[in-house]
């Protein structure tokens, strides 16, 4: 059985989010485990350096967590009805990113679903700051559904690569399975720079194509593009259901994600955004 965990601020993005775990994860038995988590608005320095652990709870926030989880699932089970789904509801006194991961260690999560920008997002930014934080700590997969982003079956899956990783197969089979169990194509992107692929590349492009060889997959390479407009450029030309990308460390995407002003990059992804842990070695 899979476990997928979805946190929620109890936005309208959130429980977009919910909607399209649910309705993608339809035909597989999963758990969902809504999870919340709060802090009290005076966040002192103090606070940071003793821990949540020294702290009461606060009841105010605690009920208004709990009563935000119980209507979510109330929610849930009145607008859908899945004997596969079962659902859990955790409410939690910490930060966001590290409750995900101590949640993830504890219940063994397979992926993390979560939407963008949340009730005080900007709409101009690329990834609201829980989803940077949540993509960056992250030791599974993570699933963001940007905002208004609505539930479409899955078709067409982009995955741009470099080639200077050799990927372990393990690390995409998120990816993999997602496809296989939708029938969906993989198109593999790369954005062709002022040399020629490596031998190093080469081998990797080969062994690549050896871990998708389950898959409906094919190569493409664009040229004269820079990066991440050619992403941008090509989702918007071909129609793409979702992009998914790999995180290792001074990549495209941890730069990315470390950039302070990312909305002057202008890599606004408006279809749902699967990052997967990369922990293989870079070769040249």
């Amino acid at each position: 059985m899979k476990k997928i965990l979805v946190p929620t601020d109890f936005s309208s993005n959130a429980w977009n989010a919910v909607c399209y775990a649910l309705d993608f994860f339809k035909d597989e038995e999963c758990t969902f485990y809504f999870l919340h988590t709060y802090i009290p608005h005076f966040y002192r320095t103090d606070y940071t350096m003793g821990g949540v652990a020294m702290y009461s709870t606060p009841d105010a926030l605690r009920q208004i967590s709990l009563a935000g989880l119980e209507k979510t699932l109330t929610n849930v089970k009145e607008r859908y009805s899945n004997s596969k789904h079962s659902y859990e509801c955790l409410s939690a006194f910490n930060l966001l990113t590290d409750e995900i991961n101590e949640v993830v260690a504890r219940e063994k999560i397979d992926l993390v679903v979560m939407g963008t920008q949340g009730a005080t997002g900007s709409k101009e930014i690329f990834l609201g700051t829980n989803a940077v934080f949540t993509i960056r700590k992250a030791k599974v997969p993570v699933l963001v559904i940007p905002e208004k982003s609505m539930f479409h079956e899955l078709e067409k899956i982009l995955f741009p690569t470099d080639y200077m990783t050799f990927y372990k197969r393990r690390e995409l089979k998120p990816m993999i399975r997602m496809a296989k169990a939708r029938n969906a194509k993989i198109t593999v992107l790369h954005v062709v720079g002022e040399r020629e692929l490596t031998e190093k590349q080469k081998s990797n492009r080969e062994f690549l194509d050896e871990c998708l060889e389950e898959t409906d997959h094919h190569f493409k390479e664009i040229h004269k593009q820079l990066m991440p407009d050619a992403i941008h450029n090509y989702i918007r030309d071909n129609d793409f259901n979702m992009l998914a990308m790999m995180k290792r460390k001074h990549s495209f995407l941890e730069r990315l994600l470390l950039k302070q002003n990312v909305d002057s990059i202008g890599f606004h992804v408006k279809i749902p955004f699967l990052v997967m842990p990369d922990t293989a070695k870079i070769s040249y």
